[in-house]
């Protein structure tokens, strides 16, 4: 899953990242109004964490232009402003959920996660495809009830190749989903060749069916 975070409190925003970064999701920041907008016209996002008390503007502003430009990310506000009207103005807008400060990391990943589940993964806990099962919790991938063990890298480009399916996608944007801000790296060009070739090599392996289909020269199409 890729965040984005928006949010001027340094200690608090270190802490979010440091948290969901070691529950396998890949963290961007954005510490002020400008930064947030760059952010969400040059990437793509499953959740944005919008802080409304932003030193140079109001994260209420970059509601519309989320939904304008990423209508399937999820957002949930963080204030700490706890009145009924910010909130009924925040979810009016656009915005998913409401979170007042202070809070507990633990209860801002599980509202992200069941956002998650609803818009990109319309609601479920495991994803199927043919005889293949994705347990999204356990962060498993089972062909006919026996595991086939995946590493990091390879789970989330499943992930992303699934609920992409039979949609094109780039090498630049799998990089950018898989790797974050640092996906212009031109090693990770070469990192995803090698993740997909393992990745493809273990689901024909498991069902002797290859999904993933290369596009020359636009790039990869999952059929399943």
């Amino acid at each position: 899953m890729k965040l984005l975070f928006v949010e001027d409190e340094p200690i608090l925003l270190e802490r979010m990242i440091s948290y969901f970064a070691g529950v396998g999701c890949i963290c961007e920041q954005a510490k002020n109004f400008d930064q947030a907008v760059v952010k969400i016209n040059s990437h793509k996002y499953d959740g944005i964490v919008l802080d409304i008390g932003l030193p140079d503007g109001s994260g209420m502003d970059l509601i519309p232009e989320i939904k304008l430009s990423q209508s399937g990310t999820g957002i949930v506000i963080i204030s700490a402003n706890a009145s009924l009207a910010d909130k009924v103005d925040g979810l009016n807008l656009g915005a998913d959920d409401y979170l007042t400060k202070p809070f507990y990391l633990e209860e801002l990943n599980a509202r992200i996660n069941a956002l998650y589940r609803r818009k990109t993964l319309k609601g479920d806990d495991v994803i199927t495809f043919d005889d293949f099962a994705i347990n999204i919790d356990a962060r498993e991938l089972y062909y006919n009830d026996s595991l086939i063990r995946l590493t990091k890298k390879e789970f989330e480009l499943l992930i992303y190749f699934v609920t992409n399916k039979n949609r094109l996608v780039g090498k630049i944007s799998i990089a950018e989903h898989i790797w974050g801000d640092s996906y212009s790296n031109a090693d990770n060009f070469d990192a995803i060749y090698v993740h997909l070739v393992n990745l493809r090599k273990k689901l024909m392996q498991a069902s002797g069916n290859d999904y993933i289909k290369t596009i020359w020269g636009m790039g990869y199409k999952f059929i399943g």
